[in-house]
């Protein structure tokens, strides 16, 4: 790519992208258009006619380049928006995907005060928990200390510092405490599975997308303790490949949780897995 206008940069870089096989080319060459010239994507539209400087035609040749090696846009802004927040992401955490808002939807359905986030990676789910109860208080635990890091820049950048801890822990170890509602969006793809999926996810760490087993050991640690750590009719929710709603359910039930339920995504796929404590003090009617 050469200097001329921001129109014809913004042409040849998507051409690129397009014979990369990228799909959505151009949104991307949009959004990283926007990002190199650090206008809201919304204004470029103003600029395509102006002149653009030899240094932003070379940052920009070298994000589409990025792109091209299917690194995710979000990795080359440096951050991804989830539920209308901007949120930091690197190659250390999971990338916020629009699917996991069902899970937000889902746990804000009824106030809680206290929650807990196991597997926090980029602090996206904790955190809007947080900034949409604002009176809740929660703790986000991860094994990886680079992926704490970022969720705790994130809480930072949100003004949630005070509400929000983190601590290292590999599920349940050295937690304390119970919770009104626990959530997780733990490693759930399979390892015969991960051959087949995007070249994209390459670039997050492996960790946090398999268990290097059947997809499902996250939730078997998961459901063995979730009752010593959930209140009174406290709430258990977490993310589920869209086949695995079935075994989760009854992962859930076989340690007594009660209200189990699987919700769909928007594209009719189960999603989210959700459940309930059982009241340690039912109602006695004498009968």
């Amino acid at each position: 790519m050469t200097g001329g206008t921001v129109q014809s940069a913004l042409i040849a870089g998507t051409k690129r992208l397009s014979a990369a096989g990228i799909e959505g080319a151009p949104r991307d060459a949009r959004l990283l258009m926007s990002h190199v010239l650090g206008l809201d994507p919304g204004r470029l539209t103003l600029v395509m006619p102006d002149a653009i400087s030899e240094a932003d035609v070379r940052a920009f040749d070298v994000a589409i380049t990025r792109r091209v090696a299917r690194e995710p846009v979000s990795h080359i802004l440096g951050y991804r928006e989830f539920y209308g927040r901007r949120f930091k992401v690197t190659a250390d955490v999971l990338d916020p995907r629009p699917e996991t808002e069902v899970l937000i939807a889902e746990a804000l359905a009824r106030p809680f005060n206290s929650v807990l986030d196991l597997g926090v990676g980029s602090g996206a789910i904790l955190l809007t928990l947080l900034a949409e109860q604002v009176l809740a208080k929660g703790l986000g635990t991860d094994l990886s200390e680079a992926a704490l890091s970022v969720a705790r820049e994130n809480a930072e950048g949100l003004g949630l510092s005070g509400r929000a801890r983190f601590q290292q822990a590999d599920w349940w170890e050295g937690i304390d405490g119970q919770f009104e509602l626990i959530v997780s969006n733990p490693p759930y793809i399979a390892r015969d599975e991960m051959g087949a999926l995007a070249p994209e996810l390459g670039h997050e760490p492996r960790m946090a997308l398999t268990d290097e087993a059947d997809g499902l050991d996250a939730y078997r640690a998961i459901a063995a303790k979730a009752r010593q750590f959930l209140a009174p009719r406290g709430r258990l929710i977490v993310e589920i490949g869209p086949t695995q709603g079935a075994a989760v359910s009854d992962l859930f039930l076989d340690q007594g949780l009660k209200a189990v339920r699987v919700l769909a995504d928007w594209d009719g796929r189960d999603r989210v897995v959700r459940a309930q404590a059982p009241n340690p003090h039912p109602r006695n009617d004498g009968k």
